[in-house]
Formats: C-alpha cells, sequence, structure tokens
C-alpha cells in the first residue's frame, strides 16, 4: 500500500485530515480510495501513520489514526547522485531508480558527451521531482528525494570532498570499491557519479585522473545508465550501511 507524504497541519489529535490538495486527487480519483478502506500517511518527521477513512467529500478527507510507529524505511548514509543527464526515458527510469535505491538528493549534470540540447531541458526539473514523488510513495520510503537545479559536471563535483566522491567509469579504474568504501567518512554526503549513455569523454577522464578522483567499475558488464545507477549505489550501500 502506497503512503502520502503529509504536513503537521494535517494531523489532527486522533485523525488526519486533507482539504484539497496532490495527495486528495491520488486517492480519491487515481486509486478511488473510498470510506471505509485503510491507508497509510508519513510526516517530515518520519512518523508512520495507519489510518482508516471515515468521511470523504468533496472538499477533503478524514482518516482516523488507529497506530502510530517510525518509519525505518531510509538509509543510515546520506548519499547524492551526481547524474549525467539522459535522453528522457532512460533520465525518468534513472529518477525512479535512484529514489528506489534510497538517494537523498539527485544532481542532474551535464557533462560532456549528454545528448539532450539544453533548450530542451526546460521544466523538467518539476517532471523528475513528480516522478521522484511517486516512487517515493510506492516504494513507501520515509524520507522524500530532492532534486537540485541543473548544472555542470564539474561545477556539481566542487560540493563534495574527492575521497566521499565515488565515480563509477567503464574504463581507467584506479580503485576497487572496497578500497574506496574503507576511507570514506559516513557522517558526511557520498556523491556517487554516474555517466551518460555514452560515457565520459577522454578530457573528463584526465581531469578525473588529475585531481585523484576515485574511479572504481561496476565490473565486467557495460550496465546502461538507469540500470548504472541501481547496481551503484545498491553496492555502496551493503558495503556502508551494515557498519553504519
Amino acid at each position: 500500500m502506497p503512503h502520502f507524504l503529509i504536513k503537521k497541519e494535517e494531523i489532527k489529535k486522533d485523525y488526519i485530515e486533507l482539504v484539497d490538495n496532490d495527495n486528495l486527487f491520488h486517492i480519491t480519483k487515481v486509486l478511488r480510495t473510498k470510506a471505509g478502506q485503510n491507508i497509510k500517511f508519513i510526516d517530515e518527521d518520519k512518523n508512520l501513520y495507519f489510518c482508516k477513512i471515515f468521511e470523504i467529500n468533496k472538499n477533503g478527507l478524514k482518516a482516523e489514526i488507529i497506530k502510530k510507529d517510525k518509519s525505518t524505511c531510509f538509509l543510515k548514509t546520506k548519499i547524492c547522485l551526481i547524474q549525467s543527464i539522459l535522453s528522457q526515458d532512460a533520465q525518468n527510469l534513472a529518477i525512479a531508480n535512484a529514489t528506489q535505491t534510497g538517494v537523498q538528493e539527485i544532481i542532474p549534470v551535464i557533462s560532456d558527451n549528454v545528448s539532450v540540447k539544453r533548450e530542451n531541458l526546460k521544466g523538467k526539473l518539476e517532471k523528475w521531482q513528480k516522478i521522484a514523488l511517486e516512487n517515493f510513495k510506492q516504494c513507501e520510503r520515509a524520507d522524500s528525494v530532492k532534486i537540485h537545479n541543473i548544472t555542470t559536471l564539474k561545477e556539481a563535483l566542487k560540493n563534495f570532498k574527492k575521497e566521499n566522491t565515488i565515480i563509477f567509469a567503464e574504463k581507467y579504474a584506479n580503485l576497487i570499491l572496497d578500497e574506496i568504501v574503507n576511507k570514506i567518512n559516513t557522517q558526511e554526503k557520498i556523491a556517487v557519479v554516474i555517466g551518460p549513455e555514452g560515457g565520459f569523454s577522454q578530457e573528463e577522464f584526465e581531469f578525473f585522473k588529475k585531481n585523484n578522483y576515485n574511479l572504481t567499475t561496476l565490473g565486467k558488464m557495460i550496465f546502461k545508465a538507469p540500470n548504472a545507477v541501481v547496481a551503484g549505489v545498491t553496492n555502496i550501500i551493503s558495503r556502508i550501511e551494515k557498519n553504519v
């Protein structure tokens, strides 16, 4: 059952009240939920509310709080995905995959081999945020995903320490993932960098090497970029979360 992110003012003493908003539309028009059915909500403090709807009308919805619990469906490690923008369908899938794997922040970047024209990116942030929200509901994670404004690869990298940056590259890998993870500071954000469909350019590889970035590989197989998001993030999480 998907859950819905609510604001504190929508939480009353013993019930949740929704007035005209996107959640109400999704619940009543898309899911066609009726009075008497169960539903789940989550607030910004990761509190999970198991509820039963007792009133639905054109003005809103009210649901009795049956049980309140603390959600554990989130990563202890803060992972930020620096992701080269892909073609439309692949980009949408990459956003969905990142959300489902637990990434907290996504920085979409322009790198040398990005094939999407800048003028075609107008209005995309709102759509990507909507995709992230829908996947947040479906995978029942406790924290939402923030998608930053589009920037360049080099500008995005400036926001992270090199030892906390992991670049997945199809060539020039200089470290195995275990070596990188062993020196990461898990108390700070970790940047995971995924390239475009065509991979990073030779100039970008030279920049990575010149600045001593951690370059690693996903193995012998070449992944499509949206799948590389899943493989990269989950491989990192499996190594870090057991020690956090």
